[in-house]
């Protein structure tokens, strides 16, 4: 999915979007913005790397993040709602994950957690893209919010 595509979606649909970014770092947001023109659709980008900006900059819960863990989708719901929130777009998109190397038995590397917001509620979504590498993991998240921002514009 190209970025040109999602932000011709967001500007028929008359939205903006946000992004809340953690094992990305704020790649999402870079490619939509590296289009020319994106500042007509694109409003803004968080990148909450720490569990400290999490709950500092989208209002995630403590008591989520020590009952799921930032690795879940639980987490990536709340990030995308306070993207939402704390913008003036109307969809948003949240990544966290384990991009590696490393891991662990229970969250292995690979393993992503997609939020999506709009008005009407928020969405999740979970991908095992295995041990790629954290170039490969970042590279497979970035396509996978593009599609999920692009299908959820329709």
């Amino acid at each position: 999915m190209t970025p040109e595509a999602v932000l011709d979606r967001a500007r028929r649909a008359g939205l903006m979007i946000a992004t809340a970014e953690s094992c990305t770092g704020g790649m999402i947001i870079a490619r939509l913005t590296d289009v020319a023109g994106s500042s007509a659709v694109v409003d803004r980008g968080f990148v909450t790397y720490s569990n400290a900006a999490k709950q500092d900059m989208l209002g995630v819960s403590a008591d989520t993040l020590a009952q799921h863990g930032a690795v879940s989708e639980a987490v990536a719901c709340e990030m995308a709602a306070g993207a939402l929130a704390r913008s003036n777009a109307g969809i948003a998109i949240s990544v966290t994950g384990i991009a590696g190397p490393g891991g662990s038995e229970h969250k292995p590397e690979g393993r992503v957690c997609f939020g999506l917001a709009r008005a009407g509620g928020t969405l999740s979504d979970t991908v095992e893209f295995g041990a790629l590498g954290r170039a490969g993991v970042r590279a497979a998240t970035v396509q996978h919010a593009l599609k999920l921002l692009h299908d959820a514009l329709r």
